[in-house]
């Protein structure tokens, strides 16, 4: 989709943005204590964090590392080589050692703490860490060695985990690439990069096999322009999937360690309950979609076909399947729940420390759990905490970005009144009498006051687009 410029002044996009950040209390500048603590840390090098059970720093810095990234990205947080082995394949994943640079107790910790997630804005972003340390001291920038926490994850020939094992080195990355230059490296017979499409191939085939479930929304994304922000839908690579792929996996490995150690922190979700799976069942009857009684819910889903209008309704549908998601921390008493039902799998998040506080004291767990040692005090101490910072940051980081969408759709469609545009109905609220609408362009999703059948094509009319109310008001015509 073109990228279509706001009708609107930039000065009040950019007003609009920030008094969002203010009313959803999302922390922007670093204190001077914050980024004075960063920069005296990164001047001194790494450390080996407080009571950490990996204390040597091993010399990797031969394997041919590169990272893929949005091309804009300085924060880079995870660095990939993966090579065929007689039995099968091995990957390396070095992640970033953020504790090497984060004191606990300090006061970059907590900051981060605070913080829980670096948070994202079409004009700026509130960073997990100072610069300092995010996009210097312990990115892993090209050309340049860094301490790291090393995955070594070897794989048989379908693409199952046969071992794995993380450990402190010291590591270089040899390019930082964007999606799309490490695509045209893949069709350019780059061996590397190509055993990741077969790696990333191989994991996505054992996903289905696991009954994963993976809904191909047309998600909206904001993007800058010459002459401000607009929408769009977002348009994947491929790459960005099978890249994907390589972060699931060590998330699952990392969470089978931290399960077997009985400490930890996890990241779930519970399978959808069968109230939630009869009613899709009636809306697929309602849609005319073909769901046999013998048909699982992820099967369903993957038989969908997203540029299909129907199935497109459909899959917007499914995705009240996929609620409920948190984080599990446990220390000797297993949780009840292990599972991350999406991914049909247990699952941790380790790899975006820079990025995500949780990462830090998750990796501090699986080196422990490795080395048969109890984690750092620092991390004990934290844990039972984790979960509820993690979620708070995570329900502030979904306000946000409802809300830019809100004020970005009205700020687009300002001066419009009255034309009309075509769209897809992807839900319907029948207590309201409105549906909900994905227009085909601009790439705005938003309620429509009237009443019709899901999946069905349809023409609105814009009554009024709000900025500051952050509305947009339509009518089926």
């Amino acid at each position: 989709m073109a990228r279509l410029p706001f009708r609107c002044d930039d000065e009040v996009i950019c007003r609009g943005l920030q008094a969002l950040r203010t009313e959803l209390e999302v922390p922007e500048a670093f204190s001077p204590e914050v980024i004075a603590e960063a920069e005296a840390s990164a001047a001194a090098g790494p450390q080996i964090p407080e009571g950490s059970a990996a204390t040597e720093v091993h010399d990797r810095t031969d394997i041919e590392l590169v990272t893929i990234d949005p091309p804009s990205s300085m924060d880079l947080d995870q660095a990939v080589h993966i090579a065929k082995i007689d039995s099968g394949w091995r990957v390396h994943y070095a992640i970033a050692d953020v504790a090497a640079w984060v004191a606990p107790g300090g006061a970059i910790d907590r900051e981060s703490q605070a913080r829980g997630f670096t948070m994202y804005s079409p004009d700026s972003r509130a960073p997990l860490h100072p610069k300092a340390i995010s996009e210097d001291a312990a990115s892993l920038l090209p050309d340049l060695d860094r301490q790291s926490l090393l995955w070594t994850i070897d794989l048989d020939e379908a693409g199952n985990i046969t071992s794995s094992n993380l450990e402190r080195a010291l590591v270089r990355s040899r390019a930082k690439l964007s999606y799309r230059a490490a695509s045209e490296l893949i069709d350019n017979g780059d061996d590397m990069l190509n055993a990741l499409k077969q790696v990333g191939e191989l994991r996505e085939a054992l996903e289905v096999e696991r009954g994963a479930v993976s809904l191909r929304l047309a998600s909206q994304e904001v993007v800058p322009t010459d002459t401000g922000f607009a929408l769009r839908y977002d348009e994947s690579l491929p790459i960005e999937g099978w890249n994907a792929q390589i972060s699931l996996l060590t998330g699952i490995a990392a969470a089978r360690i931290m399960i077997e150690g009985k400490v930890g922190l996890l990241r779930t979700l519970p399978r959808p309950q069968k109230r939630t799976i009869k009613d899709l069942r009636r809306i697929a009857k309602a849609l005319g979609v073909e769901w046999t009684k013998d048909m699982s819910y992820p099967d369903m889903v993957r038989s969908l076909n997203p540029s299909d209008p129907i199935d497109a309704a459909m899959i917007a549908q499914s995705a009240r399947g996929l609620r409920g998601a948190g984080y599990e921390a446990f220390d000797g008493e297993l949780p009840d729940l292990l599972e991350h039902s999406a991914i049909s799998s247990e699952y941790a998040h380790v790899t975006a420390p820079l990025r995500r506080l949780g990462d830090r004291y998750a990796n501090e767990c699986v080196l422990a759990v490795l080395a048969d040692k109890r984690p750092p005090q620092w991390v004990l101490d934290t844990l039972p905490e984790l979960p509820r910072l993690l979620g708070s940051a995570r329900n502030r980081e979904g306000s946000l970005d409802r809300a830019i969408f809100d004020m970005v759709e009205a700020a687009l469609l300002t001066g419009r009144d009255g034309e009309t545009f075509h769209g897809l109905v992807t839900a319907v609220d029948e207590k309201k009498n409105r549906v909900r609408v994905q227009l085909r362009e601009p790439a705005v999703v938003a309620y429509a006051d009237g009443h019709t059948d899901l999946g069905t094509e349809v023409l609105v009319r814009l009554n009024k687009a709000d900025i500051q109310a952050r509305k947009v008001d339509f009518t089926l015509v």
